[in-house]
This record gives structure tokens, sequence and C-alpha cells, in this order.
């Protein structure tokens, strides 16, 4: 088995340039949307976990408690079913960030596209499938290239 050191990577920003702007600018129209700041946030995070980003989790975790997040709740994150922590509707959230990452074990089960549906109105709906479906997007892209978070000193 052959493997790639992290050196040899490719930047998808410097070697993909236009792709890249065309992710940037989808992730910008998330942000813009009427998804709630706070739950966009936690399903960043949530995802990244799943995931096993260590780029979006560090950048993720950061921007989350810069935009009024908790560490405590940010902490009790990765067991959010069993924490009190959370509201209902960002534990509806949750769920269907849990399921739509792990699209392939179950697809997206009912009970957790209802919650969600029943939790937010329609084009929040609509804002958080894209939200989830993007983080997804990006943690793919941050491990396939070896991306690493290096805050500014």
């Amino acid at each position: 088995m052959s493997t790639t050191h992290q050196s040899e990577r490719l930047s998808i920003s410097r070697d993909a340039p236009a792709l890249y702007r065309a992710h940037v600018a989808l992730d910008r129209a998330v942000r813009e949307s009427a998804l709630d700041r706070g739950i966009l946030e936690l399903v960043k995070v949530r995802a990244s976990q799943i995931n096993g980003c260590a780029y979006c989790i560090d950048m993720h975790t950061r921007d989350a408690i810069a935009a009024g997040e908790t560490e405590r709740r940010l902490f009790a994150l990765s067991a959010w079913r069993e924490s009190p922590l959370f509201t209902d509707r960002e534990r509806a959230a949750l769920a269907l960030t849990d399921a739509m990452t792990r699209i392939a074990d179950a697809g997206v089960p009912d009970d957790a596209y209802a919650a969600a549906a029943g939790a937010f109105e329609r084009e929040e709906l609509g804002a958080l499938l894209y939200a989830i479906a993007v983080i997804n997007s990006w943690n793919r892209l941050a491990v396939a290239s070896g991306a690493v978070f290096e805050p500014p000193a």
C-alpha cells in the first residue's frame, strides 16, 4: 500500500482555486441563511467530531466560543444525547447532523428528519440540511488534503 506524505498533498485553495471559491461561496450562503448561528456552530463542531477532522474541530470550536458558545457545552457535545445541556431544537439539529454525517449506516431515519422538520421552519430546515452537507464536504476535503489548522500567533 502506498502512502502519501502530508507535504505532497495538494492545497485545495491554491491548487483548485475556482472550486475552492465556489465552495466558500456556498459556505457563506449557509452562514447568511435563516439558520441560527449557535445551531450552525454546534452542527459544524459535531459533524467534524464524527468525521475526525482535527482541522475543523479546532477552527469551529474557536468560532463557536467567539459566537458565545460555552466550553462546557462544547465539552459535552460528543455525548449530546445524554447531556441535559442542549435544547430540544438543538437536539433535533444534532440528530439530523449525526444521521446525515453517518448516512451510509442507516440513511436518514424518518424520526430524525421529522424531529428537525417539527423544530424548524421550512427555510431554516433547508439551511440546516445545507449546513450539514457543507461541513461534511469541508471535513472530507480537509482530511483528504491533510489540512492543519494553525491559528495566528
